[in-house]
């Protein structure tokens, strides 16, 4: 039974799960649990006893395995919806004793084999037991090889010790050559043994005592798939029922946002019997709950887990929109060099934010540009470089009659399918008079007089990253000396990510020029280790005829109660100032609300950067163009060097 449903959300969050105990009937089992309001048990596969080394299989060279009983006792749909296996938590293949390590390597892959055999979706490995975890990540790198479609899930609590104000740690600390416990080096550790297999996932124990946000938001770029959260984690309430802390709350709200299941562990604790909670999602007030009769132990968490979900705010027109775009790599647009299809431009045109922006833009320069007294008698010629179907014309033509001014419109558009679609918009709004179509490469225009205002919307994820630089240098020969360009600049930004699931899709392409691409793409699963900084800013007009190349260096401080994180590439953002105060932009901290044009460009590193805690992150940037192509390079050099990416945009590049 799902948590709720918010329209639009189909995540796997809305599926809470269950810990249980090895138990032989394992259909009274899961029937108890899905009848209780579960939706799937987190379940031992193997009595927990067995131990291949005190097995006697009588010389027949013959085992029966000690398990709950045949696959025929579920159906396959069953067993793979409803029951995630769990692997014995006895095992430890890095054990100093010969026997328990050698008896740990068989059950692993005897309980693997089963699982595998039941077509279960995923299995939970149980948490690694010291730092050194090399012959446990060793195997569980094997078995993956072999796997085919069955993920592997490594259990960790959710634990990073702080040092107390006497300088001692927290008693939970566990030194490891000095250094305080971090279970996300432990994670980190385990995967770059298993080479990054996109089939290793996360399942984090959430303890009653949390990290800092910071480390905390290391876990949002991992591939986290479900958190289990313990009774004893919860609190009671005025009415005696369970509540989890503020903190806790709003971490497993994001753990929703982020398609994480939940999945409850241990035992009754609150003495509620034969009474549950359910969830009345409007108020925040744990209060405001009622109580119903139930038979599973612990449906009282479950319900409060659901009144969490229930409460959450429903997904925005646009979030619902992206949904299907989140994490998934797409190559940049190259308008210049490509005609867009009918299908983007009807895309583009939906966005309504961005053209009130443009229209804001043009009634402010129209006002600046013609007193009130001349409003009736003075013609500003306005020129549309890049019209498109005529979003940007129809916007232009709002803001004089808006502001009372008047115009006369040039709309230059180089790609002659969009231009059919302008003569048919022309003639149909009675704009004749008015607009003047231009079918032409504004590079190569030669205009019939010049313009008092210049309007454009060439802008790419990373500002100048569709060419809006090297055609607005074009286009400018035909603007006044003290003529306007909207927008007058814009600035490209990066911050450094944690993305396993981007990184792992670069991955699957087996080759460096896939490495060497940057990838428009709508973060998601991504951790944001940094605040974003500034790379290049372009500014029009630009009268110096100063180079479109350029190079910055850049050093990122990633907060220190983070503790180490892994740099998977880097997020690439931009901030426009269109005229004077009325801006356009991505940029997480001055973007533009309820704006789906842009969406973040990604660049990837080759190699996954490890940066312990405390150490700075240089990064070098560099954007380069010949005859031909436009193209950025880049690279790190602290705390370790890594080679420069896209060298001579071998990989990578926009056409002129």
């Amino acid at each position: 039974m799902p948590l709720g449903q918010r329209p639009g959300d189909k995540s796997e969050s809305r599926y809470c799960g269950v810990e249980t105990e090895f138990h032989d009937d394992m259909p009274h089992l899961l029937t108890e649990s899905l009848s209780g309001g579960f939706d799937f048990i987190v379940a031992p596969l193997i009595d927990p006893s067995y131990r291949p080394s005190s097995t006697s299989n009588g010389g027949s060279g013959s085992l029966v395995l000690p398990v709950a009983a045949s696959d025929l006792i579920l159906s396959p749909s069953q067993w793979s919806s409803h029951v995630v296996g769990k692997i014995s938590s006895w095992i430890d293949l890095d054990s100093d004793d010969e026997k328990v390590r050698l008896d740990s390597e068989i059950t692993l892959k005897q309980e693997i084999a089963w699982a595998s055999h039941l077509s279960l979706q995923a299995c939970i490995l149980p948490p690694p037991r010291r730092a050194s975890c090399g012959n446990y990540a060793k195997c569980v790198n094997q078995i993956l090889q072999s796997t085919n479609n069955m993920q592997l899930w490594l259990r960790v609590p959710l634990e990073k010790s702080e040092p107390m104000d006497d300088g001692s740690a927290n008693a939970n600390s566990d030194f490891s050559g000095g250094r305080m416990f971090d279970s996300w080096e432990w994670w980190n550790s385990f995967r770059l043994l298993c080479e990054h297999h996109s089939q290793l996932c996360v399942v984090l124990d959430i303890l009653s005592s949390l990290p800092s946000n910071n480390s905390i938001g290391r876990w949002f770029g991992e591939p986290v798939r479900a958190a289990v959260i313990y009774t004893n984690s919860f609190l009671t309430n005025a009415r005696g029922y369970p509540c989890l802390s503020k903190r806790h709350q709003k971490l497993i709200t994001e753990f929703f946002n982020h398609s994480v299941q939940i999945v409850i562990s241990g035992g009754l604790l609150h003495n509620i019997s034969g009474e549950s909670i359910k969830a009345l999602p409007a108020n925040d007030d744990d209060s405001h709950l009622e109580v119903m009769p139930t038979r599973h132990a612990l449906r009282p968490y479950l319900d409060y887990i659901a009144y969490l979900y229930q409460r959450m705010d429903p997904l925005p027109e646009q979030e619902r929109f992206e949904l299907g775009y989140r994490d998934f790599l797409q190559s940049p647009l190259q308008p210049l060099m490509d005609n867009l299809e009918a299908q983007t431009y009807e895309t583009f045109e939906k966005d309504i934010v961005k053209y009130s922006q443009y229209q804001r833009a043009v009634c402010k320069a129209l006002i600046d540009r013609v007193p009130d007294e001349n409003a009736s008698t003075k013609i500003m010629v306005l020129m549309v470089v890049g019209a498109g179907r005529g979003p940007l014309v129809r916007a232009s033509l709002q803001a004089a009659e808006e502001t009372g001014r008047k115009l006369k419109v040039y709309a230059v558009e180089k790609n002659p399918n969009a231009v059919i679609t302008l003569h048919s918009l022309v003639k149909l709004e009675g704009w004749e008079d008015i607009v003047t179509i231009i079918s032409s490469d504004m590079r190569c225009w030669n205009a019939p007089e010049k313009a008092d205002i210049l309007v454009s919307e060439l802008l790419g994820s990373f500002g100048d990253n569709e060419l809006s630089p090297e055609c607005l240098d074009g286009a400018q020969t035909f603007l006044k000396a003290d003529g306007i360009s909207i927008p007058s600049s814009y600035t490209s930004f990066i911050q450094p990510v944690t993305a396993t699931k981007l990184y792992n899709d670069v991955k699957s392409h087996k080759d460096l020029a896939h490495f060497e691409t940057a990838y428009v793409v709508k973060l998601h699963r991504v951790a944001r280790l940094a605040p974003s900084q500034p790379v290049f800013t372009f500014t029009h007009p630009e009268y110096s005829k100063k180079s479109n190349e350029r190079y910055k260096k850049l050093c990122f401080e990633i907060p220190s109660d983070s503790g180490s994180a892994v740099v998977h590439g880097f997020a690439g953002y931009f901030d426009a100032t269109l005229y004077k105060d009325v801006h356009l932009g991505i940029e997480p901290s001055t973007a533009t609300p309820n704006m789906f044009s842009w969406f973040p460009i990604f660049f990837p590193l080759r190699t996954p950067l490890f940066v312990p805690t405390g150490s700075p992150l240089e990064v070098h940037f560099w954007r380069c163009s010949s005859a031909s192509k436009v193209w950025y390079e880049w690279c790190v050099t602290s705390p370790t060097t890594s080679p420069v990416h896209n060298s001579n945009g071998r990989s990578y590049w926009v056409g002129l």
